[in-house]
């Protein structure tokens, strides 16, 4: 499938909003464009963002990552939903306390906001993802919930790939969390659009002229829908071209991969 337009695009656009796996990357090796598309963003002196529902690791560490897959991505336009929930919770409660489950990337963000981890009375119990999610964990965290903490999860994903297959990842366990407890999680990653709105006000980007890229219908394309993008959907990841028709909304364009948007970064910037 070609690249195909969607509704008129009048406004001009000078930002861009992308998701990282199966739009740039598939695991660690990269889609071809995805190294072209950030160049040009670059080239032309247009903002970004990467985002990714990834809370494990820090941007250092993705930003690593990336460039041993040929992908040259800033440190500061790497934004994760642990630094999307630390934001959010230090505007909720600053200098609050949380029980945290999860990595470096989400305690990092979290330190770094001013928050104080620990177990004893927090305000928050925040859950993320990781790779040795404990029983002894899970069910402290229970407890802690049951005694009033405030429930928060950095995404609702409840799948992730590996070389292995399939993943648990952070909506699972959630709904574990909740199954025990009868407290529903407040998720700030996608597809909450305010994920969206903060990654804009970290590059003073306005939602009108700014476009988001995606792969997944249900998270990237509604959550950018929700924030007053435009969208694109790419079809090197979760969302098949059959399935786009399923949905009850649509994105502004539909591209077979990354390399097809860089043509239209290209275009909007001849037109703009």
């Amino acid at each position: 499938m070609a690249i195909s337009p969607g509704p008129a695009e009048a406004a001009h656009v000078d930002a861009w909003l992308t998701d990282m796996d199966g739009v740039l990357v598939h695991e660690e090796q990269a889609i071809p464009g995805a190294a072209e598309f950030i160049d040009t963003l670059r080239r032309l002196d247009l903002r970004f963002q990467v985002l990714t529902n990834n809370s494990i690791y820090t941007p250092r560490d993705l930003r690593a990552r990336l460039l041993g897959s040929g992908i040259d991505v800033p440190e500061e336009c790497i934004f994760t939903s642990a630094l999307a929930t630390a934001s959010f919770l230090r505007e909720q409660r600053p200098g609050g306390t949380a029980y945290v489950i999860g990595e470096a990337g989400l305690t990092t963000a979290l330190y770094e906001a001013g928050y104080t981890l620990g177990s004893r009375e927090p305000d928050y119990v925040v859950l993320g993802e990781t790779r040795t999610y404990s029983f002894e964990a899970i069910t402290r965290a229970i407890r802690l919930i049951e005694g009033g903490a405030r429930f928060i999860a950095t995404n609702p994903d409840v799948s992730g790939p590996s070389t292995e297959g399939t993943l648990p990842a952070t909506g699972s366990v959630a709904a574990l969390i909740t199954a025990a407890t009868g407290r529903q999680p407040y998720y700030v990653g996608k597809p909450n659009p305010l994920m969206m709105r903060t990654a804009l006000n970290r590059i003073d980007a306005h939602s009108e002229h700014t476009v988001m890229v995606g792969d997944r219908m249900d998270t990237d394309v509604i959550s950018g829908l929700e924030a007053g993008l435009r969208t694109v959907l790419v079809l090197t990841g979760s969302t098949s071209a059959a399935a786009v028709e399923t949905f009850p909304y649509r994105p502004t364009r539909v591209a077979d991969s990354i390399a097809d948007v860089v043509e239209v970064v290209e275009e909007r910037r001849r037109s703009d």
